[in-house]
């Protein structure tokens, strides 16, 4: 078996993999290989399969599978694997420390700190006790989320089409979760019907001076509308941690926005959750192989 590790993953990875036959990270050598392991920097198009005539097993680390042309791959009669239980408490405590960092206005402390300014009486602070946090989408992730919402005496509602029932959120529409909450976390997949979702409609329907929180996908809002919505106050903040591209286009009009709070798409790159993403590729690969 021929492994080609195609994106970054724990260092330890590759020795763990040995067992299972030959790993590589050349990219070139994809025509090669039986199994290739990728993250979200790697696009897996029809393209991409059809430069691997040898390929049975794609693994993505992580949770979504949007960077996989899944309906092509099953057509080739390729398995496709993620690996979603490694990732959502790594993703749950940035989309946690970015809401806590903007109404504490920490870089703004920081960064006055640096300048040499004593801002104690212009930094003033809001507490999240009491407030309402709105999930959409609650799955894996949203559920660790709404659990440390809880844990800090917030209210917690949430939307999500598929689930029925939660212990840790009130189940909402939609329009009652964007009405409500002063605080909204997106922890969407990409797809066809959430593409876009926040966009200068919805937000119309949020309550003005909203914390918006996206870890989820950058594709899931309007850049446009939600920077527009920061210009003229309706939102508050955007803490954001995914973009339309990594590293997002030097036009992308949320670098230049006010009240923005940007990271480089870090949200599952802790050191426990890459180890814990080499765990189950490794669980993977076994069962693969015995197949």
């Amino acid at each position: 078996m021929k492994i080609l590790i195609s994106d970054a993953f724990d260092p330890s990875l590759p020795d763990r993999l040995k067992k299972f036959g030959e790993v590589t990270d050349d990219k070139s050598r994809l025509p090669e290989v039986d199994v290739v392991l990728v993250r979200s920097k790697t696009k897996c198009t029809k393209e991409y399969i059809d430069s691997a005539p040898n390929l049975k097993l794609i693994i993505r680390g992580g949770v979504g599978l949007d960077n996989i042309d899944l309906e092509y791959a099953k057509s080739k009669n390729i398995i496709v694997r993620n690996t979603p239980e490694a990732s959502s408490v790594a993703v749950a405590e940035l989309a946690f420390a970015l809401m806590l960092a903007v109404p504490n206005r920490l870089v703004e402390a920081h960064n006055s700190m640096v300048e040499g300014r004593w801002a104690k009486k212009e930094l003033k602070r809001t507490e999240l006790m009491g407030k309402t946090l709105g999930l959409i989408g609650l799955g894996r992730i949203g559920t660790e989320v709404a659990k440390r919402a809880l844990a800090f005496g917030m209210r917690v509602i949430a939307y999500d089409k598929f689930v029925t029932s939660s212990d840790v959120a009130e189940l909402k529409s939609l329009d009652d979760v964007l009405s409500e909450a002063d605080y909204i976390s997106l922890h969407l997949p990409l797809t066809d019907e959430t593409k876009g979702i926040i966009n200068k409609d919805t937000i119309g329907k949020m309550k003005d001076g909203v914390v918006l929180i996206n870890t989820g996908r950058g594709k899931c809002v309007v850049e446009e509308d939600v920077a527009e919505a920061l210009k003229d106050g309706k939102l508050k903040a955007y803490a954001n941690d995914v973009w339309y591209s990594d590293p997002p286009s030097p036009d992308c009009p949320l670098l230049k926005a006010p009240n923005v709070l940007m990271t480089p798409h870090i949200g599952a790159s802790t050191k426990e959750n890459l180890l814990r993403i080499g765990d189950q590729i490794v669980a993977i690969i076994d069962e693969f192989s015995k197949k």
